[in-house]
């Protein structure tokens, strides 16, 4: 059993968007190290209205994403992505509207 499919939303502060994808780029990768994310691929969007990103994966198990609140390593990587991007709700995306949104597939960043 694994812990479920996450989606974290990240809307980059102005002029941040290419630091926000070199932060991406660690984070999950960071997470399977430290034992909290499946090896499942990670699916990382980009609105195509505001420029939010959308970073998809996959839990290990149920309790992995209350681990990663108290591993040092991860809140680390979570205080940079703060740094430079707001992080939302689903609700708070521009598209959230939408009946079918779509979204730019980012591809230079394969995770």
């Amino acid at each position: 059993m694994t812990g479920g499919i996450v989606i974290a939303l990240y809307r980059p502060k102005p002029g941040q968007s290419g630091e926000l994808e070199s932060i991406l780029a660690h984070h999950v990768p960071s997470l399977r190290r430290e034992g909290l994310a499946t090896s499942r691929p990670v699916l990382l969007l980009r609105s195509t209205v505001d420029g939010s990103y959308l970073e998809i994966f996959e839990w290990i198990d149920p309790e992995a994403a209350e681990r990663a609140h108290t591993n040092e390593h991860v809140r680390a990587i979570w205080a940079s992505i703060t740094e430079v991007a707001d992080v939302l709700r689903l609700a708070d995306l521009a598209e959230a509207e939408d009946r079918f949104p779509h979204f730019e597939a980012v591809e230079e960043l394969v995770i």
